[in-house]
């Protein structure tokens, strides 16, 4: 494949997230926002790492180290979503911004 199509996807990835992260309140959708755009720009990272320097497996390790970091992120933040659903019902973005100590 070429440069431009792991652009494209990439672009595509990372737009999707934006407008899920713009346009809704639920806190796990917005996380699953942050992590389309997180994958957008790992797409085109590795992309670029690939076409510049093809024959070191450099940029396929850091991708993994990346997604796996990602991961991780994202099992935190479910598990505070979780927590702040149990305690005090809140599911929404608006909701938890009283939060604030």
């Amino acid at each position: 494949m070429s440069l431009r199509a792991f652009l494209l996807l990439a672009a595509a990835l990372f737009s999707t997230g934006v407008y899920g992260v713009l346009s809704q309140r639920s806190i796990v959708m917005v996380m699953m926002g942050l992590e389309l755009m997180l994958n957008g720009l790992i797409v085109a990272g590795g992309a670029f790492w690939y076409h510049v320097a093809p024959v070191n497996a450099d940029g396929q390790v850091l991708v993994l180290v990346a997604v796996t970091v990602m991961a991780l992120e994202m099992a935190m933040g479910f598990a505070v979503t979780t927590a702040l659903f149990r305690a005090r019902d809140l599911d929404e973005t608006d909701g938890a911004g009283d939060l604030k100590g």
